[in-house]
């Protein structure tokens, strides 16, 4: 759609596609033409993310009304006409005409005109409204934090307990608190369970001890939740002391559900966050799990049973909190079994996220980095709570499927206790009855309230022509949408059936789609050649490597954890951070120009040496390479490198003085080596906005550690890898299963 159709005909009409997108930019005028075009239609929303560096923020409006259609709820925006000399307006959903209220032209502060085409509702697609009391159920909630920190032997040995006090202690300042209404509590787990009174009026933190989790109740009537304002001396007392506490445990037990029982009780009239950190098996009570690792039968058809939650009690427990506005945000440490396939059921319920950490070392500055840096985040990135999504769409159209972690509270209506601005969801649409006008709107519209204790409405407008064409059809498919959305289907396809069907499905949505295309398109001459348009040419290779992605890979090598984790992020993630995750980025950097590393006077961005096919053919004996996948970050150096470039990147004066593994790479002061940290501080910061992660950054010498070789070896990903083709050999595969 041009933004010359607009009422306002402003460029910020069009809806940044990193806000929301669609699979294709031309909607079919009915369900058989959809059909025959083998093309899934769907949207891919991100509605809270976070901004980057120069992006302009969300327009806030605080009208004297909130203007929508009186019959559909639409809210106006640059996609409405008006009427009748431009006294009522014209819905772009249900196409009733409407009233414009007095003040769209007039201020009565001022008592003057003004200009109606110049209000943001009417010239942005993405708009935030300042929601008035007829929004609100009840007053705005305040922030609620409660942590509940696994203190068992296993998690004060691994250094965890000790890292997250000290990492949270750094931390207060970036918790939210902008309106002084903040509250803070802590409960600690072993066969046990710690809580702490922090009233302010105390000179120190009181423990409080639960032995009996069979009747447990909570110890105190009040100062379990303490103003992180009035009592800010005693919370960082219990950070600074929490180690201390528990360093000579010898409990191997962990009631992890009566904890969680014991905080949904504390905050559930207000609503919040639990935001556990877990490092052992939970072992006690009605929610222990069972040790079911088995890697026998990792790689094969019954590895399914150990993706899914082994215990109801998780599920349940997470939609009671999506009912009381609480949600969970789970940080997992260790790297022995946690299954992961049951406590991440806790974040998918209640709109939360999930954090991993399977080697974590304490002992290593950057792990502790990479957790100080992540929490940074966590918590100073906006905060929205007690949220409700809907997607409304034109006349004619049906949403089907939803995905992303959230509770489904009605046919179109999703529970989201928090918002978190990594997450993405992702919905599948039909179309029921011929679609009646030129243009498709969506309009997805997010309640919430916001860290600052204001009740927000965000709303973004999504319009998209209307075709009848079958070949416009394919024209505006959108590639990365398409691939986007398979991935979040096939990961709920792993876990309702099993790995192998997931990857049949995402071969068979591939190959139906380019046999639609050849069916329609292609002439008798063509019939052997794969052939697709130039917006889908990629669509292959994105397929190919989601294939090989570690969500979906077959190999008996992945412990489920790892698995489950990658599938976790895999469902929310936004289209920005699923494309590297399957398709890394690839520099040569032993032979990037003076100008890369250094900000582009034009955008204001770092400039980047070309990027490089992700193939073995590319790796130079003398070269040094670059590679990120939005999660990790990995350095190749080849055995031939020369004695200069050492010097300059490593501070050694040959290959063999290199120090290879989890390790940063050394500051130096030469120009070259600036330019590099350049590169890698750019892509941190992308990233740790993007999705709260701060990638690792490995080291891997061309004859180093095979383990490591294989890691970075294994981001190639037109290479051939286990059982997964190249990509020369995937695609004749994808041929001949057009041509059967």
């Amino acid at each position: 759609m041009s933004a010359q159709m607009s009422v306002s005909q402003s460029p910020h009409s069009i809806c940044p596609p990193v806000y929301k997108r669609c699979t294709m930019n031309a909607i079919p005028q009915t369900q058989a033409i959809l059909t025959k075009s083998k093309i899934p239609l769907g949207l891919i929303l991100t509605p809270y993310r976070s901004l980057q560096p120069g992006e302009e923020p969300v327009p806030v409006v605080n009208p004297p009304q909130i203007v929508r259609c009186r019959r559909c709820r639409t809210y106006i925006n640059p996609w409405v006409q008006f009427v009748e000399q431009g006294t009522r307006w014209k819905c772009n959903m249900c196409f009733l005409t409407n009233e414009v209220p007095a003040f769209f032209d007039w201020d009565s502060e001022s008592r003057q005109q003004v200009d109606r085409m110049k209000r943001p509702e009417l010239t942005h697609s993405v708009v935030e409204y300042i929601a008035p009391q007829e929004y609100m159920v009840r007053p705005p909630q305040p922030v609620i934090l409660l942590f509940v920190i696994d203190v068992s032997y296993a998690a004060v040995q691994s250094g965890m307990v000790d890292a997250v006090s000290k990492t949270l202690l750094e931390c207060l300042d970036d918790f939210p608190n902008s309106d002084g209404r903040t509250k803070v509590g802590f409960i600690a787990v072993d066969h046990s369970l710690h809580f702490f009174n922090l009233n302010s009026t105390n000179s120190e933190p009181q423990m409080l001890v639960m032995p009996d989790i069979e009747d447990a109740f909570l110890p105190s009537p009040d100062g379990l939740l303490a103003s992180l304002t009035e009592s800010r001396i005693v919370l960082e007392k219990l950070l600074a002391g929490l180690p201390g506490m528990f360093r000579g445990t010898t409990s191997s037990q962990n009631c992890l559900g009566r904890a969680l029982q014991s905080a949904n009780t504390m905050i559930k009239a207000i609503g919040g966050k639990i935001i556990l950190f877990q490092s052992s098996l939970p072992n006690l009570s009605e929610a222990s799990l069972k040790m079911r690792e088995d890697s026998k039968v990792l790689g094969t058809p019954k590895e399914v049973s150990l993706l899914q939650p082994q215990n109801a009690f998780y599920k349940a427990f997470a939609v009671d909190c999506s009912r009381a506005h609480v949600s969970v945000d789970l940080f997992a440490f260790n790297s022995q079994y946690l299954d992961l396939a049951t406590l991440s059921s806790l974040a998918k319920v209640t709109g939360g996220s999930n954090y991993y950490y399977p080697t974590f070392n304490p002992s290593n500055a950057q792990d502790l980095a990479k957790l100080s840096t992540e929490l940074h985040n966590y918590f100073s990135r906006p905060l929205a709570l007690e949220a409700v999504l809907r997607v409304r769409a034109s006349k004619g159209l049906k949403m089907s499927r939803f995905h992303g972690n959230f509770f489904l509270r009605s046919t179109d209506l999703l529970a989201l206790p928090t918002v978190n601005p990594d997450n993405s969801y992702a919905i599948e649409m039909e179309i029921q009855d011929p679609l009646p006008s030129a243009v498709a709107c969506f309009q997805t519209a997010l309640l919430h309230t916001s860290s600052s204790g204001e009740r927000r409405i965000r709303v973004l407008t999504l319009t998209i022509p209307v075709t009848d064409s079958y070949g416009d059809l394919f024209t505006g498919a959108d590639q990365y949408a398409i691939a986007t959305l398979l991935s979040k289907k096939g990961v709920e396809k792993c876990i309702t059936s099993n790995l192998d069907s997931a990857r049949d499905e995402m071969i068979l949505r591939l190959t139906d789609l380019i046999g639609a295309y050849k069916a329609a398109f292609t002439s008798s001459g063509q019939n052997s050649m794969l052939i697709l348009p130039e917006n889908l040419k990629l669509l292959p290779l994105l397929m190919m490597s989601t294939l090989k992605h570690i969500a979906f890979r077959t190999s008996g090598i992945i412990p489920s954890d790892v698995r489950t984790f990658a599938q976790a992020l895999m469902c929310v993630y936004p289209t920005e951070a699923y494309l590297p995750s399957i398709h890394p980025r690839f520099w040569a950097i032993h032979s990037m120009d003076s100008s890369c590393g250094e900000l582009d006077d034009a955008t204001g961005r770092v400039i980047f040496p070309p990027v490089l096919n992700l193939s073995s053919e590319k790796l130079e004996r003398h070269g040094l390479y670059l590679l990120e996948n939005g999660s990790d970050i990995f350095f190749w150096v080849g055995r031939g490198i020369a004695p200069e470039l050492c010097q300059l990147a490593f501070g050694v004066p040959s290959y063999d003085g290199i120090v290879f593994g989890k390790n940063a790479l050394p500051q130096l002061s030469n120009d070259w080596s600036k330019r590099v940290h350049n590169l890698v501080s750019n892509i941190k910061q992308l990233r740790t906005l993007m999705m709260t992660t701060c990638p690792n950054v490995y080291i891997v010498k061309e004859d180093s550690d095979p383990n490591l070789r294989m890691l970075f070896l294994s981001q190639l990903m037109e290479d051939k890898l286990d059982s997964g083709n190249s990509y020369p050999l995937f695609l004749g595969y994808i041929r001949e299963k057009v041509n059967l």
